[in-house]
């Protein structure tokens, strides 16, 4: 992997993003914790910093319904509370929020500029640790999600590269983004995730049809309650990443690195470490292609902001110490105050006849992809 300039690596920050990304009340503050974290390290001087740019009516009417841009432009009466509930899917994980359509266009900004940083040519990699929400569909909020950036940023960069590669590491299944290119031979969308029932969104189980009503994109490569480390670097490494590519060429890539997965996540059920991730976003650095990088969920916020800081080392390859430094948030990291996000004890229920099940799937998928690329 060659190492990055501070001229390849662009981030994506400012205090208005922040704000806005603090704003959606599970996440608060999550935001201004990973950068002071990134900042406290010494990682901000050696990227190049960008200011977002809000996201415009056009921008964000690329991907949603004209019924749903409507709706957040002019607001919710009390009267209409129930209605919309229904209608545009606000309710208890998208609560009714003062200036949505401010929120929207914030959000959706700071994936927009990333992404146009790339399909400038400005940069190699973009990193925008406020984006990253996967759930929201065409006409509706969803799983705490208002707007997809993840698809206005992969439109974007398809004007510039023709083919993208979107790359799932959160817990939950990306359901809004997969739906959006479910028929695009264009975009293949991978997503590693737990699928059990009763887990949010209820989707992604081992087979989804792909584009052209065909059972020919590799979309989802779904593991087990308690996931550990191994499991996800199989999955993503020799079982899915470098076969798919070979086949799909992709010209560009977005990798969403939701922290949910994490160990002691209190929304998600994965066991994993820094290092699962670090493994899969060096093998997305493999690939090297310009490729765009997002945060997602993650509700233990102390450990989703050191591994948003982990990974934004990861791309510099600049090793952190243990020890979390000095600064304004450091009694968030006790009582260890130490970098890594160690594994518990609970026991994976993958076994290796469900993992290489799983292998199986994805490999049908990617025969089929072939042949329908005309490999």
């Amino acid at each position: 992997m060659a190492r990055h300039t501070q001229a390849d690596v662009v981030y994506v920050a400012d205090r208005k993003l922040l704000s806005w990304c603090d704003a959606v009340p599970v996440f608060r503050h999550r935001a201004r914790l990973t950068h002071a974290l990134i900042s406290s390290y010494g990682l901000l001087p050696k990227m190049r910093v960008v200011a977002s740019e809000a996201a415009s009516e056009e921008d964000v009417r690329q991907f949603h319904s004209q019924d749903y841009v409507e709706f957040l432009q002019k607001g919710v009466s009390e009267q209409e509370e129930e209605r919309t509930q229904d209608e545009f899917g606000l309710g208890f994980d998208c609560p009714i929020l003062d200036n949505l359509w401010g929120l929207v266009c914030g959000l959706a900004g700071g994936s927009l500029t990333a992404a146009r940083e790339l399909s400038s040519g400005r940069a190699r990699i973009a990193v925008n640790w406020c984006g990253g929400w996967h759930h929201a569909q065409r006409d509706m909020a969803s799983g705490f999600c208002y707007v997809n950036d993840i698809v206005l940023a992969v439109l974007q960069l398809r004007s510039v590269f023709p083919k993208v590669l979107y790359i799932d590491l959160d817990v939950h299944h990306g359901d809004g983004v997969e739906s959006a290119f479910l028929f695009s031979p264009k975009v293949v969308t991978v997503s590693l995730h737990q699928w059990e029932a009763g887990f949010f969104p209820g989707t992604g189980a081992r087979r989804t049809p792909g584009w052209a009503g065909e059972d020919s994109t590799p979309s989802t490569s779904p593991t087990k309650k308690a996931s550990r480390t191994p499991n996800l670097c199989t999955c993503l490494r020799g079982g899915m990443l470098y076969p798919l590519c070979e086949v799909f060429l992709p010209d560009a890539v977005v990798c969403q690195c939701g922290g949910d997965a994490l160990s002691r996540d209190p929304v998600g059920g994965g066991n994993l470490t820094l290092g699962a991730y670090t493994t899969c976003v060096t093998h997305v650095l493999n690939l090297a292609k310009p490729t765009l990088f997002l945060g997602g969920g993650g509700y233990n916020k102390a450990n989703t902001a050191k591994l948003w800081t982990a990974i934004t080392a990861t791309l510099l390859q600049c090793p952190l110490p243990s020890e979390i430094p000095e600064h304004q948030f450091f009694s968030q990291y006790g009582p260890d105050f130490e970098l890594e996000v160690t594994a518990g004890p609970q026991r994976s229920t993958n076994t290796q006849e469900s993992l290489d099940q799983t292998l199986a799937t994805v490999h049908g998928h990617i025969e089929r992809l072939a042949e329908r690329l005309g490999q």
